[in-house]
């Protein structure tokens, strides 16, 4: 898995490529907590995306809760076919702000 992170006016843009997997996951939860703790809006690049797991679910879950608690918000964008699966699985697109594009999901946090 490879990631990239830029900021943007009004937050933080991570984009992540590959799968996000038991052996990736670690890395994904440290760069978006990472994100959240400096305090900014993320928005989470999902277009990338392969396959995630529960462990890859868990790391969003755990951003996503981190970031309402201190009055962030991290929203999900451009979602990959394969990565919105399991978040409809798991009932997540009922939680998340998902966002067609990046851009979209900068206005939504802004």
């Amino acid at each position: 898995m490879k990631h990239e992170v830029r900021e943007e006016v009004g937050g933080f843009v991570v984009a992540f490529e590959g799968d996000v997997d038991l052996q990736t996951s670690p890395d994904a939860r440290k760069v978006l907590l990472e994100c959240v703790g400096r305090g900014k809006s993320v928005v989470v690049d999902l277009s990338g995306i392969g396959y995630i797991d529960s462990s890859g679910v868990a790391s969003l879950v755990e951003s996503f809760q981190t970031a309402r608690k201190g009055g962030q918000n991290l929203v999900l964008a451009s979602v990959s076919d394969g990565a919105l699966r399991v978040l409809k699985l798991a009932r997540l697109n009922k939680v998340f702000t998902i966002c067609d594009s990046v851009e979209d999901g900068l206005a939504a946090i802004g």
